[in-house]
């Protein structure tokens, strides 16, 4: 099929899904989810008419939560966006979008390094799957400087984040932490 022939058949493909539910996938470990997460998912729940928060089973990384934990601290996050479902994934998150019709994937990017590699990611994606596009979604401003990783370490090291979790995450992650100081 020629590049152009290829090009009509998405297009031809994505004129059909218009007139169907537009569905998108936003992908991560999160662990935990923050306010970051928390505000593009409300970004993209506005753009699209269903958003599935597929958290993966991450079994390339040590999570301090378990992936039921996380699905639990998810759906407790984002209960008030009723087209928002929360998920479970394992796998390539492509063929994730595929089983479930999606026609988008959201990205947060929150400065360049996260823009490089998503970037990447979008067009090895593309390869996989040409039918669903990458959305590229930056949060406000002054939520670009949280990550799970970080609000990890300050709860670790007791500090306070409950400025970067929706409160029942600040609430496990106290939990979490307590426990281990006993």
């Amino acid at each position: 099929m020629s590049r152009s022939a290829s090009t009509k058949a998405a297009a031809k493909a994505a004129a059909k899904t218009a007139t169907e539910a537009r569905l998108a996938v936003y992908s991560g470990t999160f662990d935990p989810l923050t306010l970051g997460h928390e505000d593009v998912i409300a970004r993209a729940a506005r753009l699209f008419d269903q958003l599935i928060v597929a958290v993966a089973a991450a079994h390339h990384k040590k999570t301090q939560f378990t992936l039921e934990q996380r699905l639990s601290l998810a759906r407790q996050s984002l209960a008030e966006w009723p087209q928002v479902r929360v998920l479970p994934f394992d796998g390539l998150i492509m063929d994730f979008c595929r089983q479930h019709g999606a026609t988008a994937v959201v990205r947060g990017i929150r400065n360049a390094s996260d823009f490089d590699y998503e970037a990447q990611m979008a067009a090895m994606n593309r390869k996989l799957l040409p039918t669903v596009e990458t959305v590229f979604v930056l949060p406000q401003p002054e939520l670009q400087c949280i990550s799970s990783t970080l609000v990890r370490e300050i709860a670790r090291l007791g500090g306070d984040v409950s400025a970067l979790v929706n409160p029942a995450v600040a609430a496990q992650l106290r939990s979490a932490h307590s426990a281990a100081l006993h």
